[in-house]
Order: structure tokens, then sequence, then C-alpha cells
């Protein structure tokens, strides 16, 4: 099983970040490469269709509102993994009120491509993800 972890302090209150991202619904808010959306199963289940028109469905497999964190599952996507578990959290900074650490980390196994490469594509994915987390913030 290979895994991926990236990280990054955000110029926002962990709430506002939560507000924003803690939504399994919520990724069109925050991340331009996931356009649309939509909720299945009263919420438990996200069809995300990116700009490319690939579908990425994914199951809500944890979730804490006072911990600021979710955890789901990929059902069906064009990547080259199974077993793909991931966890989007929220941390606070010590001493600290108008900063937050988003995490975006997931383990995986590697379908036809080594662990270096599935990992290398999901630290590209969260980082960018990150990324764009940031400019959303700053807007």
């Amino acid at each position: 099983m290979a895994s991926t972890s990236v990280s990054r302090v955000l110029p926002a209150s962990p709430q506002k970040v939560w507000d924003l991202i803690g939504g399994f619904d919520a990724l069109p808010d925050w991340l331009p490469y996931i356009p649309e959306s939509t909720a299945l199963e009263g919420g438990r289940v996200r069809k995300l269709a990116n700009l490319d028109g690939d579908v990425v469905i994914e199951r809500l497999v944890g979730f804490d509102e006072a911990e600021r964190h979710y955890t789901y599952a990929i059902l069906e996507a064009p990547f080259p993994v199974t077993g793909y578990l991931s966890t989007l959290r929220v941390h606070s900074v010590d001493d600290r009120d108008d900063l937050a650490e988003v995490q975006w980390s997931g383990r995986f196994t590697p379908d036809g491509v080594s662990d270096t490469e599935a990992e290398e594509l999901f630290a590209g994915i969260y980082a960018d993800g990150l990324d764009a987390l940031h400019q959303a913030l700053a807007a």
C-alpha cells in the first residue's frame, strides 16, 4: 500500500477554512478543476466531474465536525489505484487564530504503476488543490 500527504498553512481561521471545505459536496466552491459535484444517497456519495469530463464517484466514510475532518473512499475514477482512502483535515496553528493548517492525505494500492508514480500523482493533486484553496480564501 502506498500513501502520501500534503499540508499548507493558510491565512484564515480554522473555522473559516472548514466552513468552505467541510461540506462533502463543496469541492466546486474552492477547487477549480472540479466544477461539478452531485450529491447522491443523502449526501453520503458525491459524483464529481472534472474539466476533462472524467467522472469520479466517492463515498463519505467518516466525518467529524468538531475535529474538522472527513474521510472518503473512491468508488470509481480514472486513477491507476485501488483501495483509495483519503482524509481532508483542518488543524489549528498554535497560538494563532488567524491561521489554519490543512492536511490532505491518502493511502491506496497502485494498479499498473509503481508506488512512487501513484504517490507523486496524488501529491500533485493534493498540492494543486491546497494551492487553489489558498487562492479561494484570498479572494
